[in-house]
């Protein structure tokens, strides 16, 4: 039986009501039906389809080459076996350039099954938050290390540990609930700066070596399985195989890890 049989197939206002109530939410990405039903039935909160299927399924370097015809395929798949969880797809680099393109990516996500899509910072993406909640598509922003501006960023580095940096970061995040986005990842922020924007804003945080004060976090399913991704594993991750002994024994320890707060701890995560 489902570990949450009893649970409500969750929605995007039961995301807000459970940050007021404080309860934490458990995010895993995944791209297949296979691992989506194990998910599902082992108390995972939401499933993202991330562009990370770029580097852990495709095999590429970075984010940059997936398309929305990838996304929208591996949504499909996912979708079609999630009965609980609330499903989050990744709008694909470029693919929310104008606001019009981003309508046009986000429609055929949600035709594919999402509940909700997700892009990456702020600045102009404003406007494209904007254009999409007006037109009733939920939106999840990410900020701090955003993998599709890698080359802009030099790489993968931890964001905001600079005083401007970080009052920019704090800005950003008011700014895109402000919009109307739902939900908010913060990628590779200091524990206490992501504590802080937690603070700030009305709509949950989703954290992935972010620390333990997000309201939720989320980790690649590969890097929480221990997969090798052919790419250096960051300090956040920690392999939940080992300690699950078997797939859906991993889930269910993130699970309640995550929900009774005892991950991340100091060890995964930023000062």
């Amino acid at each position: 039986m489902s570990v949450h049989a009893e649970q409500k197939p969750w929605t995007v206002p039961a995301l807000a009501e459970a940050k007021r109530q404080g309860r934490r939410l458990a995010m895993l990405t995944c791209y297949d039906a296979g691992f989506a039903r194990t998910l599902d039935r082992n108390g995972v909160d939401l499933v993202l389809v991330g562009d990370s299927l770029g580097m852990v399924v495709q095999g590429h370097d970075s984010t940059l080459p997936v398309t929305v015809a990838d996304m929208a395929y591996h949504t499909a798949a996912v979708a079609r076996v999630l009965r609980q969880a609330l499903l989050v797809a990744d709008l694909p680099f470029q693919a929310d350039a104008t606001p019009e393109r981003a309508l046009d990516a986000a429609v055929a996500l949600l035709r594919a099954g999402a509940q909700m899509v997700k892009l990456e910072g702020a600045g102009p993406k404003l406007e494209v938050i904007r254009f999409l909640t007006e037109r009733d598509i939920p939106v999840c922003a990410h900020l701090g290390l955003t993998p599709q501006s890698v080359l802009k960023l030099g790489g993968f580095k931890v964001q905001g540990r600079e005083e401007a940096a970080a009052a920019r970061l704090l800005e950003d995040a008011r700014a895109v609930a402000a919009a109307g986005a739902s939900l908010l990842v913060l990628e590779c922020v200091p524990t206490g700066l992501a504590q802080k924007i937690t603070a700030a804003v009305d709509i949950p945080t989703i954290g992935i070596g972010a620390g333990p004060h997000c309201d939720g976090q989320v980790l690649v399913l590969h890097d929480f399985l221990g997969l090798d991704s052919g790419h250096r594993r960051p300090r956040f991750v920690k392999d939940f195989l080992a300690e699950g002994g078997s797939v859906a024994g991993a889930v269910r320890a993130y699970v309640e890890a995550v929900h009774n707060g005892t991950f991340p701890d100091a060890g995964h995560a930023y000062a």
